[in-house]
């Protein structure tokens, strides 16, 4: 089963944690990136001078982050159909790492 392959062509800065982003089909989606930044690696991004620091990977055609963050550029296209998902998974991993703590 094939499914597109989408790239990520530009983005800016529009908002604090979010980004309007545009890609290679003339889509344009603009995500607000704060609600899926926790974590080991995506958590870092919480803080906004290092998620300003985000650039568009000329390989891989997507997002990427100094300290190796990337979201899949067809995640970023869909992104209203993983963001709901995302954010459920989040709320329970974070759960689960506070149970663990206790």
């Amino acid at each position: 089963m094939s499914h597109p392959i989408f790239r990520v062509t530009s983005f800016r800065i529009v908002a604090p944690f979010t980004l309007a982003v545009t890609f290679d089909d003339g889509v344009v989606r603009e995500i607000d990136f704060q609600p899926v930044l926790v974590g080991p690696l995506l958590g870092s991004l919480a803080e906004l001078e290092m998620f300003n620091h985000v650039q568009l990977d000329p390989e891989a055609k997507t997002l990427v982050w100094p300290n190796g963050a990337d979201f899949d550029p067809e995640t970023l296209h869909n992104w209203p159909d993983y963001e709901v998902a995302l954010a459920h998974r989040i709320q329970k991993w974070t759960h689960a790492e506070a149970s663990n703590s206790l």
